[in-house]
């Protein structure tokens, strides 16, 4: 179930490449730090680099594909502009009397809601668990885990480089920001398992019908 006849490339999968890099150039032409873009978009050239090394060994679903690739745009744009400085949520916090752009928030949102989806996936197709409740809570476990680890990797950076890291950081000022970054990776985990799984088994039975 883990192989697929690749064949020629999917117009899907030109499309995929098509967007990524288009957007990846965007954000590499005059960003607002190139040391701050450098560490934003790291994330989604390693997430590439393992898709591409690992496709003939193991094929993701579409819905898979395609929230990878959202999450590689919102971390390209947090690259170009920073997370404390995209515009258009500086503009919904002026509508919103919000005190501070909430971008950064969304990409954890993201990186809860993401991983969930890769996790589960995971787990379903090479059989590890089986029982759905405790699907839940390894995935749920993973997320937290992912967030915890990737707030540990901004700590290190900032330690290393010191002020260069605060862009990177973006906590503008919030003392309890790495504890709330956490929480909404938590929130974004529990919404995909929440009103998302039945997609995903749909997405997934499409490549076993594939792979037969």
């Amino acid at each position: 179930m883990n192989t697929i006849n690749k064949g020629q490339p999917s117009p899907l999968k030109i499309l995929w490449l098509a967007v990524f890099f288009t957007v990846l150039m965007w954000s590499g032409i005059q960003p607002k730090s190139y040391f701050t873009w450098l560490l934003e978009v790291a994330p989604a050239l390693i997430g590439l680099t393992i898709l591409a090394t690992t496709y003939h060994k193991f094929t993701w679903s579409r819905l898979t594909y395609f929230l990878i690739l959202m999450h590689c745009l919102v971390l390209m744009v947090g690259g170009h502009y920073t997370y404390a400085e995209v515009p258009l949520f500086d503009t919904i916090a002026n509508w919103l009397g919000w005190e501070r752009n909430h971008y950064d928030k969304l990409g954890h949102f993201v990186q809860g809601f993401v991983p969930a989806c890769i996790a589960r996936e995971l787990l379903l197709r090479l059989n590890v668990v089986k029982n759905e409740r405790w699907l839940i809570v390894f995935v749920v476990s993973f997320c937290l885990a992912f967030s915890a680890f990737y707030e540990l990797v901004e700590w290190w950076v900032a330690i290393a480089v010191g002020e260069e890291a605060e862009a990177f950081l973006g906590t503008q000022g919030y003392v309890w920001d790495t504890q709330s970054d956490m929480f909404m990776a938590l929130i974004g985990s529990a919404i995909f398992l929440a009103f998302f799984r039945k997609w995903q088994d749909a997405s997934i039975r499409k490549v076993a019908i594939k792979a037969t």
